[in-house]
């Protein structure tokens, strides 16, 4: 198998602060963001903003490392590495920042080996929509979604080297 969905769920954050470096489709090299992530890790900057976490998680999964998305018709694409912390949060020099409100995700967990969990956005979209959830857009009309590597389930893979990536999204 390429990948299956393994858990699809809704999840509650409170309002965050994602603060984050953004990247457009000019960024990409190969079709991908990789060397992007490669450099956050090279860099530091996980560790930057790991410094900023409460103690405990403020919600679960909220240590993860995010792969946010923003995309609307005839706007360019968007990607931002960075994490969800408090919402008050003072953002480090060289970051930015997007605020969430109070808001509910459709979480799909993607399973299978690393390399073959990508680009999968569309049917972990119309996974949600099948099962009756509405994904919503913000106040302009733009569809937001990110890839959340969460340890150990991205991290550790089982006997037979699959992993667990999150796709999630806003949803009503």
């Amino acid at each position: 198998i390429m990948f299956e969905i393994k858990k699809v769920y809704r999840q509650t954050i409170p309002a965050t602060r994602f603060i984050r470096k953004k990247y457009s489709d000019s960024d990409r090299e190969n079709g991908s963001f990789a060397h992007k992530w490669q450099e956050w890790f090279a860099k530091g900057h996980f560790a930057t903003l790991e410094k900023l976490l409460p103690q405990g998680a403020f919600f679960e999964d909220s240590g993860a490392y995010i792969g946010l998305m923003r995309w609307k018709e005839q706007e360019p694409f968007e990607y931002s590495i960075g994490m969800f912390l408090p919402k008050d949060t003072e953002v480090p020099e060289g970051f930015d920042h997007v605020d969430f409100p109070e808001s509910a995700l459709g979480v799909v967990w993607l399973f299978g080996k690393e390399e073959n969990l990508y680009c999968h956005e569309d049917a972990c979209y119309n996974t949600l929509v099948q099962k009756g959830e509405k994904v919503v857009t913000d106040s302009k009309g733009a569809l937001w979604f990110f890839e959340r590597y969460v340890c150990p389930r991205f991290t550790n893979p089982d006997d037979q080297g699959n992993v667990i990536l999150d796709i999630c999204y806003f949803i009503k």
